[in-house]
């Protein structure tokens, strides 16, 4: 326990930012699947309204590979601190604007447009955080400890969300639905700045890590890293792109396409599956802490294979347990699911980050991952609800079943590695 406590300010920056990045996606996609459709997306079919509230859900994701390549830039050349401090205050003041937004039968088509263009924020700035939320903890691990150090902002994920789902669900106990929908769904956007405060102030009094330090100190610093990348590193970045994948396909159908489903489609009470989701997230949390320890005592990359494997097989387990109409078996589907994102997220901070240089590990950590979240995230609500619509909830796992194989594909594209 010694290297958590001596580096417990490092820990902490890293995890706080990724708590506040999934606060912030998730009180989007909760809202995008409880109310953004009546109040932005006016239209005469509910499935469409949902479907273009999602759209404009997964609009984040396409900004987040365009700022991960800017803010990976940065980081590649001026420094990890500074840059996770800039994309930290980008992400948080979009969140923050969101709660004083207009509605559509307030100012018409402007409404939709200025949701839009903040969400688009939120995805600029959110491009840069993961990668250096890992960098800052992998670069400062002691030898023997990359993936255990790596699990941490990925631990931010579940404290996210814990937060997030259950402001949510008090406010679904203390509020009507009409009062919800008018005023109340405004008070997360408005809370997020708390975190994004919270996260400033660790972030403000850490310093270089060591491993960015040494490279500045024998070379200069790439002039552009992005041309680098590709140049030298792209069968890795496209590894690392495909590996991704699974995890993001499986938090965005296990949370928000699931809430939305649930609650609309199937007609489970909105407070009761609140509720179950936020049991089975904890099960997210101890995935990626078995994760971390088993990579250091055997290989991230081999932990990674065994969760590909593992969402394979949950995918054909999603959708029945969804639709069972039991709270156990839902829960128990839910959790099952989320352990197994543990198992294919927990290892990311370590082998995703271990597969580039230091000069370029920025901008080749934060794009792969990123480029990952739109073949994962972006199109994970709009593909299971169309496939939902085409051949009930019990098809919609399959798409677990081929991100799974996606991501089982990457790994197979570089060597397995201890790291």
């Amino acid at each position: 326990m010694a290297p958590y406590r001596k580096h417990r300010r490092i820990l902490t920056a890293s995890l706080v930012g990724t708590a506040v990045e999934f606060y912030d996606f998730y009180i989007y996609g909760t809202a995008a699947a409880l109310v953004f459709g009546p109040l932005f997306f006016p239209s005469e079919s509910p499935s469409a309204q949902l479907m273009l509230s999602f759209m404009s859900f997964g609009l984040a994701f396409f900004a987040r590979p365009v700022g991960a390549i800017v803010f990976g830039h940065y980081g590649d050349r001026i420094g990890r601190k500074s840059t996770l401090v800039a994309s930290l205050m980008l992400m948080g003041v979009s969140t923050l604007l969101i709660a004083f937004l207009p509605t559509y039968a307030m100012v018409g088509w402007v409404a939709p447009l200025l949701l839009c263009l903040l969400r688009f924020g939120q995805g600029f700035g959110l491009g840069g955080e993961w990668g250096g939320a890992a960098l800052l903890a992998v670069e400062n691990a002691p030898p023997g400890w990359r993936s255990r150090f790596g699990m941490f902002p990925q631990l931010g994920a579940p404290v996210g969300f814990i937060a997030a789902n259950g402001l949510f669900l008090l406010l679904g106990l203390g509020l009507s639905d009409s009062d919800f929908a008018a005023w109340g769904w405004r008070i997360p956007f408005l809370l997020s700045a708390v975190l994004v405060g919270l996260g400033l102030w660790v972030r403000l009094k850490i310093g270089e890590t060591p491993a960015f330090a040494d490279a500045l100190a024998k070379e200069a610093p790439v002039a552009v890293p992005l041309g680098e990348l590709f140049r030298h590193h792209l069968v890795v970045t496209l590894a690392g792109t495909f590996a991704v994948v699974a995890c993001f396909a499986i938090f965005y159908l296990a949370t928000s396409f699931a809430l939305a489903h649930g609650t609309t489609t199937l007609g489970y009470p909105k407070e009761q599956f609140l509720l179950i989701q936020l049991g089975a997230i904890l099960f997210m949390a101890v995935g990626i802490i078995f994760a971390g320890y088993a990579s250091d005592a055997s290989s991230a990359h081999r932990v990674l294979s065994w969760g590909c494997g593992a969402t394979v097989l949950v995918g054909f387990l999603f959708g029945p347990a969804l639709a069972s109409g039991s709270w156990p078996v839902v829960g128990l589907g839910l959790a099952t699911a989320l352990f197994v994102m543990g198992l294919v997220y927990g290892p990311l901070g370590g082998w995703l980050t271990g597969l580039f240089p230091v000069r370029v590990r920025y901008t080749g950590a934060s794009v792969a991952f990123n480029a990952g979240g739109i073949l994962g995230g972006a199109m994970a609500p709009i593909v299971a609800q169309a496939l939902a619509e085409r051949g009930g909830t019990a098809v919609v796992g399959l798409y677990l079943a081929i991100a799974g194989i996606v991501s089982w594909l990457g790994l197979a594209l570089v060597r397995p590695a201890r790291v």
